[in-house]
């Protein structure tokens, strides 16, 4: 029997016991600090093949081969340029570690950088470098894979997808979530659930980052739309230092004490991470002993993602509102952005639909003299990173659809795809290998038939071709085929046909592109608005629309709360209530007001803008200084005030931070001309510690410093306390900043501050990292800072 049958056979009668921490049992063992756990793991053989044996006589059904950072990225950083051998000859000792019934799971961990479009880690390249290590435990022999501790949406893809295109093999992903309840690029579990399940995930949850009770909450909220089986393998507990040693204090039987709601809760897969052991497995085991797994409820979902929000497709729910208008048909300038690579109206049109309510987002790039494939691909990759809305395709060209697909870190909409036969062909296949929905055009390649009768024959029949690719009535959205009434004026009548006989007969999704309906006719607006709400009565689930058409949205909300959608007609009232919006959304942006373009710009990360945005604020008459200290320290400040409200995330804290730098770059030359350019008086030296080579953290917090002011010495990661010693001692910085992401180097933070002290030197310390934690920061005499605006706000308070 297959892995993926025996694993189902599993499921379906009991939970699946996975393994414990790697790394801290490796610690435990003998492994020093500083060193890769995998090449230590490799010349420690018998260590690791003992931690494999004793989690599987604990009751692990699945350990997780010592392959977390055997990627090609981290193991250069040691030197080593054959992944692949690394990865054969771990998965090979898991392997013989095992008992005949035991599974190995490849472990397959983040590169450590950020995947475009939140960060510089191209795409491809992520793809080729988890292929070269997926090759590698396909030779060593294992089961199944575990793509484990994702902190961003796009690396899980790109780790997913290099999995699916060499292999069908089972394959679990798991993020990692902060408090929040969200990863650090921003993504919610529902989200990140409704994008690595459509995209073929066979397993999806959590690991990291926090207990058992704090876990809860995300398996929670994925249970209600899953369509495979959850995983949860949170930390037991948080780490402390004691005698110099991080510590997990959570015991086995307190960590275990959580297992039966973890099951009850709809949890498939259970087991440990960072500082569990084979005794916290073996209580896990004892604790669901007879508990009765409840499997996904769900067969599909009609739902769709960005990277920061998931839109969920219920009929119950109000009428999903599709904006229209990034499309360059009849508009000149955008046509002449899009030609010149330029952005600055496509987010502006975003944002403003956004603001005034569209639920997705529709993007056509389709002009004359245009690479569709290229510019879409890079539209879409754009808005991915500015805009929390999920994204629609829209596109005749379906290499343009795929290419656009395959860089996109959500669950998209294509729009659209008809009964013509090359159009399903070539379309169905790329769809179904991205998870995407699609919405299914009633036409075919003959005509546009005019009787409903003959628009739900197509429907039938282009539904019976998808299901063939497996897609089902969830997956797709009946486009009603509105046409101008003053055309035909039965054509209204038959639109409404079709949409009743897909919500009351049929079981689907339907949309219309409403101002079709009024072409031709005087005052369209109300024709609009009055055919929108009888097709709401007949069941629609989403418009075409302008958002920013008042009269429209008006008679949307009145309708959502008449038909039942809005709950005691709360968003109706708030709609029609005084509303306080966010401060950065009442900024003029008028030529009148130079520089609040260029506080809008930073507020929006708008790196492509804010050259021109400040020169006109300097022709203008604004003096170079008081453009830095009255506006665009205010505006990165406001940055950092949204970030802390969760109002912002990752991409778009960094993408402030990144059009600041670009702008006083601009402005530095004419700073140091006056003679008046005002520094903080502070120097900052940052570091990652010796062993660890993560640095993500820790280059946000620099670019954030230098933005306000601060003078950064950044020596880099994986340094040693000696080098860092010596280098306060040569620069004398107001501050030293430390970064750990790992258990096992979080411990050389102490180190670097013993050294100091013992050296003599009372320079404060900043320090932070995923695992380090206020009270940590204390026992060692350190102020703490959990991320780079609130190492700003901590440099701020020092003494000069």
């Amino acid at each position: 029997m297959k892995t993926k049958a025996r694993l189902r056979n599993i499921l379906k009668k009991r939970l699946v016991i996975l393994d414990g921490a790697t790394g801290t049992e490796l610690q435990k063992r003998g492994m020093p600090s500083g060193v890769s756990p995998e090449l230590w793991a490799l010349e420690n053989r018998d260590v690791m093949a003992s931690i494999h044996r004793d989690y599987f006589r604990a009751g692990s059904d699945i350990i997780y081969a010592c392959t977390f950072g055997a990627n090609p990225i981290k193991l250069a950083e040691y030197g080593v340029q054959n992944a692949i051998k690394v990865n054969q000859k771990l998965a090979e000792l898991a392997r013989e570690s095992s008992p005949k019934n035991g599974f190995v799971a490849g472990d397959i961990g983040s590169t450590g950088r950020f995947v475009k479009p939140f960060g510089k880690l191209e795409f491809e390249q992520a793809v080729k470098i988890f292929k070269e290590q997926i090759r590698g435990l396909m030779d060593g022999g294992v089961d199944l894979f575990v793509i484990e501790t994702m902190m961003d949406i796009q690396e899980a893809r790109a780790a997913l997808i290099a999995v699916k295109e060499l292999t069908d093999l089972f394959t679990i992903v798991t993020m990692t979530f902060e408090k929040s309840g969200r990863t650090l690029g921003g993504t919610d579990p529902a989200s990140a659930l409704i994008t690595l399940q459509s995209l073929g995930a066979d397993a999806v949850g959590c690991n990291c980052s926090t207990g058992p009770s704090g876990m809860m909450p995300f398996i929670m909220e994925m249970k209600p739309l899953a369509t495979v089986p959850l995983v949860a393998k949170p930390n037991a507990g948080l780490p402390q230092m004691v005698n110099g040693k991080t510590v997990y204090s959570m015991s086995p039987k307190d960590f275990a004490s959580y297992a039966k709601e973890f099951a009850a809760n709809g949890v498939n897969f259970i087991g440990g991470c960072c500082g569990t052991t084979p005794a916290h497995i073996a209580q896990v085991k004892k604790a669901i002993r007879n508990k009765r797994p409840v499997y996904p409820v769900r067969k599909s979902l009609g739902a769709l993602s960005s990277a920061q929000r998931a839109v969920v497709l219920d009929p119950k729910r109000p009428l999903a509102i599709l904006g229209e208008r990034i499309n360059p048909t009849g508009k000149k300038i955008l046509q002449e952005e899009l030609r010149q690579g330029k952005t600055a109206l496509i987010r502006e049109l975003a944002r403003e639909q956004e603001e005034k309510g569209a639920t997705l987002l529709d993007v056509n790039v389709g002009a004359p003299n245009i690479n569709e494939v290229k510019v879409l691909n890079d539209i879409v990759s754009f808005l991915s990173a500015s805009t929390s809305l999920p994204l629609v395709l829209d596109s005749s060209n379906p290499d343009a659809i795929e290419s656009a697909l395959r860089v996109y870190p959500g669950r998209a909409l294509i729009n659209s795809l008809s009964g013509e036969k090359k159009k399903i062909e070539k379309l169905l296949p790329v769809a179904a290998k991205y998870g995407a929905m699609f919405i299914l055009l009633p036409l075919s390649e003959k005509n546009i038939p005019e009787m409903a009768e003959k628009r739900i024959r197509l429907v039938q029949d282009i539904y019976n071709k998808s299901k063939k690719h497996g897609f089902t009535k969830d997956d797709f959205i009946v486009d009603g085929l509105v046409m101008a009434a003053s055309s035909n004026p039965r054509s209204p009548i038959e639109t409404l046909k079709v949409i009743s006989w897909c919500t009351n007969e049929f079981g689907c999704r339907t949309v219309i592109g409403l101002s079709n309906v009024s072409f031709g006719l005087p005052q369209r607006k109300w024709i609009n608005s009055s055919f929108l709400a009888q097709a709401m009565f007949c069941g629609l689930t989403m418009a075409i629309a302008n958002p920013s058409s008042e009269e429209l949205m008006n008679i949307k909300k009145a309708g959502d709360a008449l038909l039942g959608k809005d709950i005691d007609a709360r968003e109706y009232i708030r709609h029609f209530s005084q509303r306080s919006l966010s401060e950065h959304k009442n900024i003029p942006v008028s030529p009148s007001n130079p520089s609040m373009r260029v506080y809008r710009a930073i507020i929006e990360g708008n790196r492509e803008n804010i050259s021109d945005c400040i020169s006109q604020a300097l022709s203008s008459g604004i003096k170079p200084q008081n453009l830095v200290n009255d506006v665009m320290i205010p505006a990165i400040t406001h940055v950092g005030d949204l970030y802390d409200r969760k109002e912002y995330f990752l991409p778009q804290l960094i993408a402030g931070a990144e059009a600041m730098k670009k702008g006083f770059q601009e402005l530095e030359p004419l700073l140091k001309k006056g003679k008046s350019e005002k520094r903080k008086g502070k120097v900052i030296l940052l570091a990652t510690v010796k062993g660890d080579i993560h640095d993500i953290g820790k280059n946000i917090v620099a670019l954030m410093l230098k933005n306000h002011g601060f003078s950064v010495i950044d020596l880099g990661k994986d340094i040693s306390a000696k080098d860092i010693v010596k280098e306060i001692k040569r620069c004398r910085p107001s501050a030293v900043g430390l970064s750990a992401l790992m258990t096992t180097t979080m411990v050389n933070i102490k180190d670097v501050i013993a050294l100091a002290r013992k050296e003599g030197l009372k320079c404060p310390f900043i320090i932070g990292g995923a695992v380090v934690t206020r009270s940590f920061a204390e026992s060692v005499g350190a102020s703490y800072a959990k991320d780079g605006v609130e190492a700003v706000r901590v440099a701020k308070k020092l003494k000069k």
